[in-house]
Protein backbone atom coordinates (compact mmCIF):
# COMPACT_ATOMS: atom_id res chain seq x y z
CA UNK A 1 0.00 0.00 0.00
CA UNK A 2 2.87 2.35 -0.64
CA UNK A 3 5.75 1.66 -2.86
CA UNK A 4 5.54 -1.85 -4.46
CA UNK A 5 3.63 -4.68 -3.05
CA UNK A 6 5.12 -8.21 -1.96
CA UNK A 7 8.41 -9.54 -3.29
CA UNK A 8 10.94 -11.29 -1.19
CA UNK A 9 12.91 -14.51 -0.46
CA UNK A 10 15.38 -16.22 -2.74
CA UNK A 11 14.95 -19.84 -1.73
CA UNK A 12 12.01 -21.32 -3.60
CA UNK A 13 9.50 -23.63 -1.98
CA UNK A 14 5.85 -24.49 -2.25
CA UNK A 15 5.03 -23.49 1.31
CA UNK A 16 1.92 -21.47 2.05
CA UNK A 17 1.79 -18.10 3.82
CA UNK A 18 2.66 -17.96 7.51
CA UNK A 19 1.39 -15.82 10.32
CA UNK A 20 3.82 -14.16 12.67
CA UNK A 21 3.37 -15.33 16.24
CA UNK A 22 2.95 -12.96 19.15
CA UNK A 23 6.17 -11.66 20.58
CA UNK A 24 7.15 -9.66 23.62
CA UNK A 25 5.58 -6.23 23.57
CA UNK A 26 7.38 -2.92 23.81
CA UNK A 27 5.62 0.34 24.50
CA UNK A 28 6.28 3.36 22.32
CA UNK A 29 5.35 7.00 22.64
CA UNK A 30 4.96 6.84 26.40
CA UNK A 31 1.96 4.49 26.39
CA UNK A 32 1.69 2.16 29.37
CA UNK A 33 2.89 -1.33 28.45
CA UNK A 34 -0.42 -2.86 29.51
CA UNK A 35 -2.00 -1.07 26.55
CA UNK A 36 0.65 -2.41 24.20
CA UNK A 37 -0.66 -5.85 23.38
CA UNK A 38 0.59 -6.04 19.81
CA UNK A 39 1.52 -9.53 18.67
CA UNK A 40 4.94 -8.10 17.85
CA UNK A 41 6.06 -7.90 14.26
CA UNK A 42 9.51 -6.43 14.57
CA UNK A 43 10.02 -6.67 18.27
CA UNK A 44 11.81 -9.99 17.98
CA UNK A 45 14.72 -8.39 16.18
CA UNK A 46 14.63 -4.63 16.10
CA UNK A 47 17.50 -4.45 13.65
CA UNK A 48 15.37 -6.04 10.94
CA UNK A 49 13.08 -3.04 11.04
CA UNK A 50 15.83 -0.67 9.99
CA UNK A 51 16.44 -2.05 6.50
CA UNK A 52 14.84 -0.88 3.26
CA UNK A 53 11.83 0.97 4.66
CA UNK A 54 9.86 0.89 1.48
CA UNK A 55 6.25 1.94 0.97
CA UNK A 56 3.23 -0.16 1.46
CA UNK A 57 1.95 -2.25 -1.33
CA UNK A 58 1.92 -4.89 -0.02
CA UNK A 59 3.75 -6.08 3.55
CA UNK A 60 7.88 -10.52 7.14
CA UNK A 61 9.50 -13.10 8.25
CA UNK A 62 9.29 -15.08 11.44
CA UNK A 63 7.77 -18.19 12.96
CA UNK A 64 4.53 -20.12 12.99
CA UNK A 65 3.58 -22.11 9.92
CA UNK A 66 0.03 -21.52 8.83
CA UNK A 67 -2.19 -22.89 6.06
CA UNK A 68 -3.63 -20.70 3.35
CA UNK A 69 -7.10 -21.26 4.80
CA UNK A 70 -8.20 -18.68 7.39
CA UNK A 71 -7.69 -19.26 11.07
CA UNK A 72 -10.54 -21.22 12.58
CA UNK A 73 -12.92 -19.32 14.82
CA UNK A 74 -16.31 -19.72 16.38
CA UNK A 75 -17.69 -17.59 13.57
CA UNK A 76 -17.96 -18.48 9.90
CA UNK A 77 -16.91 -14.93 8.96
CA UNK A 78 -13.76 -14.96 6.87
CA UNK A 79 -10.65 -13.15 8.03
CA UNK A 80 -9.88 -10.01 6.03
CA UNK A 81 -6.76 -9.18 4.02
CA UNK A 82 -5.87 -5.93 2.24
CA UNK A 83 -3.04 -5.17 -0.17
CA UNK A 84 -2.23 -3.08 -3.21
CA UNK A 85 0.30 -1.96 -5.83
CA UNK A 86 1.26 1.49 -7.06
CA UNK A 87 0.35 2.42 -10.63
CA UNK A 88 3.89 3.57 -11.41
CA UNK A 89 6.14 1.82 -13.88
CA UNK A 90 5.37 -1.49 -15.53
CA UNK A 91 4.12 -4.43 -13.48
CA UNK A 92 6.95 -6.95 -13.73
CA UNK A 93 7.61 -10.57 -12.97
CA UNK A 94 8.73 -9.74 -9.41
CA UNK A 95 5.44 -7.96 -8.64
CA UNK A 96 3.49 -10.87 -10.10
CA UNK A 97 5.33 -13.74 -8.42
CA UNK A 98 5.90 -11.85 -5.18
CA UNK A 99 2.44 -10.35 -4.71
CA UNK A 100 -0.30 -10.77 -7.26
CA UNK A 101 0.08 -14.54 -7.73
CA UNK A 102 -0.21 -14.97 -3.95
CA UNK A 103 -3.39 -12.89 -3.89
CA UNK A 104 -5.05 -15.32 -6.28
CA UNK A 105 -4.71 -18.09 -3.69
CA UNK A 106 -5.69 -15.85 -0.77
CA UNK A 107 -8.95 -14.69 -2.39
CA UNK A 108 -10.32 -18.22 -2.14
CA UNK A 109 -9.99 -18.42 1.65
CA UNK A 110 -10.13 -14.83 2.93
CA UNK A 111 -12.22 -11.74 2.45
CA UNK A 112 -9.85 -9.77 0.24
CA UNK A 113 -9.55 -6.15 -0.82
CA UNK A 114 -6.96 -5.38 -3.50
CA UNK A 115 -6.57 -1.81 -4.62
CA UNK A 116 -4.44 0.42 -6.80
CA UNK A 117 -2.67 2.84 -4.47
CA UNK A 118 -2.74 5.92 -6.67
CA UNK A 119 -2.55 8.36 -3.75
CA UNK A 120 0.84 6.93 -2.86
CA UNK A 121 2.02 7.43 -6.43
CA UNK A 122 2.19 11.22 -6.00
CA UNK A 123 4.62 11.27 -3.06
CA UNK A 124 7.43 11.71 -5.60
CA UNK A 125 7.41 13.58 -8.95
CA UNK A 126 5.10 11.84 -11.43
CA UNK A 127 3.56 12.28 -14.88
CA UNK A 128 0.06 13.69 -14.46
CA UNK A 129 -0.81 12.70 -18.04
CA UNK A 130 -0.07 9.04 -17.28
CA UNK A 131 -1.52 8.53 -13.78
CA UNK A 132 -5.10 7.79 -14.83
CA UNK A 133 -4.01 5.54 -17.71
CA UNK A 134 -1.53 3.63 -15.52
CA UNK A 135 -4.20 3.17 -12.85
CA UNK A 136 -6.57 1.51 -15.32
CA UNK A 137 -3.77 -0.64 -16.72
CA UNK A 138 -2.78 -1.84 -13.26
CA UNK A 139 -6.38 -2.77 -12.47
CA UNK A 140 -6.62 -4.67 -15.75
CA UNK A 141 -3.44 -6.58 -14.93
CA UNK A 142 -4.88 -7.56 -11.53
CA UNK A 143 -7.88 -9.09 -13.27
CA UNK A 144 -5.90 -10.63 -16.11
CA UNK A 145 -3.62 -12.40 -13.65
CA UNK A 146 -6.59 -14.09 -12.01
CA UNK A 147 -8.03 -11.76 -9.37
CA UNK A 148 -11.74 -12.59 -9.36
CA UNK A 149 -13.94 -9.59 -8.65
CA UNK A 150 -16.71 -11.94 -7.49
CA UNK A 151 -14.41 -12.99 -4.64
CA UNK A 152 -12.26 -9.90 -4.08
CA UNK A 153 -13.01 -6.18 -4.04
CA UNK A 154 -10.84 -4.48 -6.68
CA UNK A 155 -10.83 -0.69 -6.53
CA UNK A 156 -8.82 2.50 -6.77
CA UNK A 157 -7.57 4.00 -3.50
CA UNK A 158 -8.60 7.58 -4.33
CA UNK A 159 -12.15 6.42 -5.12
CA UNK A 160 -12.73 5.77 -1.41
CA UNK A 161 -12.39 9.17 0.23
CA UNK A 162 -12.20 7.72 3.72
CA UNK A 163 -8.52 6.91 3.08
CA UNK A 164 -7.58 10.59 3.09
CA UNK A 165 -9.98 11.56 5.89
CA UNK A 166 -8.65 8.89 8.23
CA UNK A 167 -5.09 9.82 7.36
CA UNK A 168 -5.69 13.35 8.67
CA UNK A 169 -7.22 12.05 11.90
CA UNK A 170 -4.36 9.59 12.40
CA UNK A 171 -1.82 12.33 11.68
CA UNK A 172 -2.96 14.16 14.80
CA UNK A 173 -2.01 11.13 16.90
CA UNK A 174 1.28 10.28 15.12
CA UNK A 175 4.43 11.59 16.86
CA UNK A 176 6.69 13.32 14.35
CA UNK A 177 9.62 11.38 15.77
CA UNK A 178 8.09 8.13 14.49
CA UNK A 179 8.03 9.47 10.94
CA UNK A 180 11.51 10.96 11.11
CA UNK A 181 12.86 7.48 11.78
CA UNK A 182 11.39 5.95 8.63
CA UNK A 183 14.26 4.78 6.47
CA UNK A 184 12.80 5.64 3.08
CA UNK A 185 12.22 9.26 4.02
CA UNK A 186 15.78 9.58 5.28
CA UNK A 187 17.25 8.05 2.16
CA UNK A 188 15.14 9.89 -0.42
CA UNK A 189 15.18 13.28 1.28
CA UNK A 190 18.95 13.07 1.63
CA UNK A 191 19.32 12.14 -2.03
CA UNK A 192 16.91 14.73 -3.43
CA UNK A 193 17.43 17.52 -0.91
CA UNK A 194 14.85 18.98 1.46
CA UNK A 195 13.68 21.58 -1.05
CA UNK A 196 12.75 18.89 -3.56
CA UNK A 197 10.90 16.52 -1.21
CA UNK A 198 7.23 17.05 -0.43
CA UNK A 199 5.64 16.57 2.99
CA UNK A 200 3.77 13.57 1.54
CA UNK A 201 6.98 11.54 1.47
CA UNK A 202 7.27 12.03 5.22
CA UNK A 203 3.61 11.37 6.01
CA UNK A 204 2.75 8.61 3.53
CA UNK A 205 3.30 5.90 6.20
CA UNK A 206 0.27 7.44 7.95
CA UNK A 207 -1.73 7.08 4.75
CA UNK A 208 -0.53 3.48 4.55
CA UNK A 209 -1.77 2.95 8.11
CA UNK A 210 -5.10 4.43 7.06
CA UNK A 211 -5.25 2.02 4.11
CA UNK A 212 -4.96 -0.92 6.48
CA UNK A 213 -6.87 0.22 9.57
CA UNK A 214 -9.89 1.51 7.63
CA UNK A 215 -10.84 -2.05 6.78
CA UNK A 216 -10.27 -3.57 10.21
CA UNK A 217 -7.80 -5.88 8.49
CA UNK A 218 -6.88 -9.15 10.16
CA UNK A 219 -3.77 -9.74 8.07
CA UNK A 220 -1.51 -7.79 5.73
CA UNK A 221 0.86 -9.59 3.34
CA UNK A 222 4.32 -8.23 4.09
CA UNK A 223 7.85 -8.48 2.82
CA UNK A 224 11.26 -7.60 4.17
CA UNK A 225 11.09 -4.00 2.95
CA UNK A 226 7.69 -3.24 4.49
CA UNK A 227 8.30 -4.46 8.03
CA UNK A 228 9.03 -1.05 9.48
CA UNK A 229 5.89 0.49 8.06
CA UNK A 230 3.57 -2.24 9.26
CA UNK A 231 5.10 -1.93 12.71
CA UNK A 232 4.22 1.76 12.69
CA UNK A 233 0.65 0.87 11.63
CA UNK A 234 0.28 -1.59 14.48
CA UNK A 235 1.66 0.80 17.07
CA UNK A 236 -0.46 3.66 15.75
CA UNK A 237 -3.56 1.46 16.07
CA UNK A 238 -2.63 0.72 19.68
CA UNK A 239 -1.99 4.39 20.39
CA UNK A 240 -5.36 5.53 19.02
CA UNK A 241 -7.14 2.69 20.83
CA UNK A 242 -5.53 3.85 24.09
CA UNK A 243 -6.06 7.60 23.57
CA UNK A 244 -9.65 7.47 22.35
CA UNK A 245 -11.06 3.96 22.77
CA UNK A 246 -12.41 1.99 25.71
CA UNK A 247 -14.46 3.84 28.29
CA UNK A 248 -13.61 7.23 26.79
CA UNK A 249 -15.37 6.25 23.59
CA UNK A 250 -18.28 4.71 25.46
CA UNK A 251 -18.88 7.95 27.36
CA UNK A 252 -19.32 9.64 23.97
CA UNK A 253 -22.03 7.20 23.02
CA UNK A 254 -19.89 4.66 21.22
CA UNK A 255 -19.62 0.93 21.77
CA UNK A 256 -16.36 1.22 23.71
CA UNK A 257 -13.41 -1.13 23.43
CA UNK A 258 -10.83 -1.01 20.62
CA UNK A 259 -11.47 1.35 17.72
CA UNK A 260 -9.06 -0.45 15.43
CA UNK A 261 -8.18 -4.08 15.02
CA UNK A 262 -4.38 -4.46 15.24
CA UNK A 263 -3.41 -6.32 12.05
CA UNK A 264 -1.08 -9.30 11.92
CA UNK A 265 1.57 -9.73 9.23
CA UNK A 266 1.08 -12.55 6.74
CA UNK A 267 4.26 -13.99 5.29
CA UNK A 268 4.22 -14.73 1.57
CA UNK A 269 5.50 -18.12 0.41
CA UNK A 270 9.27 -18.41 0.54
CA UNK A 271 10.91 -18.08 -2.82
CA UNK A 272 8.77 -15.26 -4.19
CA UNK A 273 11.64 -12.79 -4.29
CA UNK A 274 12.67 -12.32 -7.90
CA UNK A 275 16.02 -10.69 -8.53
CA UNK A 276 17.27 -8.44 -11.33
CA UNK A 277 18.32 -10.02 -14.63
CA UNK A 278 21.42 -7.84 -14.61
CA UNK A 279 22.39 -8.30 -10.95
CA UNK A 280 21.44 -11.40 -9.01
CA UNK A 281 21.98 -9.59 -5.71
CA UNK A 282 19.43 -6.82 -6.37
CA UNK A 283 15.66 -7.19 -6.35
CA UNK A 284 13.83 -6.85 -9.66
CA UNK A 285 12.47 -3.32 -9.53
CA UNK A 286 10.27 -0.89 -11.44
CA UNK A 287 12.68 1.92 -10.60
CA UNK A 288 15.82 0.26 -11.97
CA UNK A 289 17.11 2.47 -14.81
CA UNK A 290 17.51 -0.40 -17.28
CA UNK A 291 14.43 -2.16 -18.61
CA UNK A 292 16.79 -5.04 -19.40
CA UNK A 293 16.84 -5.83 -15.67
CA UNK A 294 13.23 -7.03 -15.55
CA UNK A 295 10.60 -9.05 -17.39
CA UNK A 296 7.46 -6.93 -17.63
CA UNK A 297 4.21 -8.87 -17.70
CA UNK A 298 3.25 -7.26 -21.00
CA UNK A 299 6.61 -7.71 -22.75
CA UNK A 300 6.19 -9.24 -26.24
CA UNK A 301 7.72 -12.64 -26.99
CA UNK A 302 10.74 -11.23 -28.82
CA UNK A 303 11.51 -8.83 -25.97
CA UNK A 304 11.35 -11.63 -23.39
CA UNK A 305 13.64 -13.77 -25.54
CA UNK A 306 16.12 -10.92 -25.95
CA UNK A 307 16.18 -10.12 -22.23
CA UNK A 308 16.80 -13.74 -21.24
CA UNK A 309 19.42 -14.15 -23.96
CA UNK A 310 21.33 -11.11 -22.67
CA UNK A 311 20.77 -11.59 -18.91
CA UNK A 312 23.79 -11.94 -16.66
CA UNK A 313 25.10 -15.46 -16.03
CA UNK A 314 28.43 -17.04 -15.06
CA UNK A 315 31.03 -19.40 -16.51
CA UNK A 316 30.66 -22.27 -14.03
CA UNK A 317 29.71 -25.72 -15.28
CA UNK A 318 26.20 -27.00 -14.62
CA UNK A 319 23.33 -25.20 -12.90
CA UNK A 320 22.55 -25.26 -9.19
CA UNK A 321 20.42 -23.65 -6.48
CA UNK A 322 21.68 -21.96 -3.34
CA UNK A 323 25.34 -21.38 -4.25
CA UNK A 324 26.05 -17.94 -2.80
CA UNK A 325 28.81 -17.46 -5.35
CA UNK A 326 26.25 -17.89 -8.17
CA UNK A 327 23.32 -15.53 -7.39
CA UNK A 328 22.23 -15.19 -11.02
CA UNK A 329 22.10 -18.96 -11.44
CA UNK A 330 19.95 -19.29 -8.32
CA UNK A 331 17.65 -16.51 -9.50
CA UNK A 332 17.06 -17.89 -13.00
CA UNK A 333 16.43 -21.40 -11.70
CA UNK A 334 14.03 -19.96 -9.12
CA UNK A 335 12.12 -18.08 -11.82
CA UNK A 336 11.91 -21.25 -13.90
CA UNK A 337 10.61 -23.20 -10.91
CA UNK A 338 7.94 -20.63 -10.06
CA UNK A 339 6.80 -20.23 -13.66
CA UNK A 340 6.80 -23.93 -14.50
CA UNK A 341 5.10 -25.06 -11.28
CA UNK A 342 7.74 -27.72 -10.73
CA UNK A 343 9.32 -28.51 -7.39
CA UNK A 344 12.77 -27.33 -6.50
CA UNK A 345 14.02 -30.91 -6.57
CA UNK A 346 12.56 -31.50 -10.03
CA UNK A 347 14.20 -28.37 -11.42
CA UNK A 348 17.54 -29.18 -9.77
CA UNK A 349 17.55 -32.65 -11.33
CA UNK A 350 16.39 -31.42 -14.74
CA UNK A 351 18.92 -28.62 -15.02
CA UNK A 352 21.99 -29.80 -13.11
CA UNK A 353 23.91 -30.84 -16.24
CA UNK A 354 22.64 -28.07 -18.54
CA UNK A 355 24.70 -25.19 -19.86
CA UNK A 356 23.34 -21.68 -20.31
CA UNK A 357 22.86 -22.20 -24.03
CA UNK A 358 20.41 -25.01 -23.29
CA UNK A 359 18.71 -23.50 -20.24
CA UNK A 360 17.98 -20.00 -21.53
CA UNK A 361 15.67 -21.15 -24.36
CA UNK A 362 13.93 -23.45 -21.87
CA UNK A 363 13.32 -20.54 -19.49
CA UNK A 364 12.25 -18.26 -22.34
CA UNK A 365 9.65 -20.75 -23.59
CA UNK A 366 8.31 -21.27 -20.06
CA UNK A 367 7.96 -17.51 -19.51
CA UNK A 368 6.24 -16.92 -22.84
CA UNK A 369 3.84 -19.81 -22.29
CA UNK A 370 2.95 -18.64 -18.77
CA UNK A 371 2.51 -14.95 -19.62
CA UNK A 372 0.67 -15.36 -22.93
CA UNK A 373 -2.83 -16.01 -21.46
CA UNK A 374 -2.36 -13.09 -19.05
CA UNK A 375 -1.49 -10.80 -21.96
CA UNK A 376 -4.47 -12.00 -24.02
CA UNK A 377 -6.87 -11.48 -21.11
CA UNK A 378 -5.36 -8.05 -20.40
CA UNK A 379 -6.08 -6.91 -23.96
CA UNK A 380 -9.66 -8.15 -23.68
CA UNK A 381 -10.22 -6.23 -20.44
CA UNK A 382 -8.63 -3.02 -21.72
CA UNK A 383 -10.84 -3.16 -24.83
CA UNK A 384 -13.98 -3.26 -22.67
CA UNK A 385 -13.83 -0.02 -20.72
CA UNK A 386 -17.41 -0.36 -19.45
CA UNK A 387 -16.57 -3.70 -17.81
CA UNK A 388 -13.43 -2.35 -16.13
CA UNK A 389 -15.25 0.77 -14.92
CA UNK A 390 -18.00 -1.38 -13.39
CA UNK A 391 -15.51 -3.66 -11.62
CA UNK A 392 -13.76 -0.65 -10.07
CA UNK A 393 -17.03 1.09 -9.15
CA UNK A 394 -18.46 -2.04 -7.53
CA UNK A 395 -15.20 -2.64 -5.66
CA UNK A 396 -15.09 0.94 -4.40
CA UNK A 397 -18.70 0.75 -3.23
CA UNK A 398 -18.05 -2.41 -1.22
CA UNK A 399 -14.87 -0.96 0.23
CA UNK A 400 -16.56 2.33 1.12
CA UNK A 401 -19.23 0.53 3.14
CA UNK A 402 -16.54 -0.95 5.40
CA UNK A 403 -14.36 2.17 5.42
CA UNK A 404 -17.18 4.60 6.26
CA UNK A 405 -18.25 2.53 9.27
CA UNK A 406 -14.71 2.66 10.64
CA UNK A 407 -14.34 6.37 9.88
CA UNK A 408 -17.61 7.24 11.63
CA UNK A 409 -16.43 5.39 14.73
CA UNK A 410 -13.16 7.33 14.73
CA UNK A 411 -14.93 10.67 14.38
CA UNK A 412 -17.23 9.75 17.27
CA UNK A 413 -14.42 8.51 19.51
CA UNK A 414 -12.36 11.64 18.85
CA UNK A 415 -15.24 13.85 19.94
CA UNK A 416 -16.45 15.36 16.66
CA UNK A 417 -20.00 16.66 16.23
CA UNK A 418 -22.07 14.07 14.42
CA UNK A 419 -22.87 14.81 10.80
Amino acid sequence: MGRALLSHFLIVSNSSPRLVSSLKCRSRGGLPSKYCKTPGLIRQNRNLATHNGCGFRCYCNVSLSEPTAPVASSSSVKKRIVSGVQPTGSIHLGNYLGAIKNWIALQNSYETLFFIVDLHAITLPYDTQQLSKATRETAAIYLACGIDNSKASVFVQSHVRAHVELMWLLSSATPIGWLNKMIQFKEKSHKAGDENVGVALLTYPVLMASDILLYQSDFVPVGEDQKQHLELTRELAERVNYLYGGRKWKKLGGRGGAIFKVPEPLIPPAGARVMSLTDGLSKMSKSAPSDQSRINLLDPKDVIANKIKRCKTDSSAGLEFDNLARPECNNLLSIYQLISGKTKGEVAEECQNMNWGTFKPLLTDALIEHLHPIQVRYEEIMSDSAYLDKVLADGAAKAADIADATLNNVYQAMGFLRR
